[in-house]
């Protein structure tokens, strides 16, 4: 069934929508926003399988500015020694 309601923008760029349309949102859902001249629609994103999440993986190039795992340990291993000393402090 659809309906119609108005709502407002608040000054600071918020959308203030009634709770029975609030409550059909959910924390750390993500929606798809398609705007046309007149008309801004919300859309419940759909989530994506382990498969299709590495086969994007897959056409992405490499990251050229990758760290190594043996940086990424030394990097551990320095935050680790800093955490030490102020837990000491």
């Amino acid at each position: 069934m659809q309906k119609t309601i108005t709502i407002n923008l608040t000054p600071e760029g918020n959308l203030q929508l009634p709770l029975e349309i609030r409550d059909r949102f959910s924390n750390g859902e993500e929606y798809l926003v398609t705007t046309t001249e007149d008309t801004i629609t919300f859309k419940k994103a759909p989530k994506l399988s382990w498969e299709e999440l590495r086969q994007r993986r897959n056409l992405l190039d490499d990251d050229p500015d990758a760290l190594s795992t043996e940086e990424i340990c030394e990097i551990v291993k320095e935050v680790r020694k800093e955490l030490r000393k102020e837990a000491t402090k």
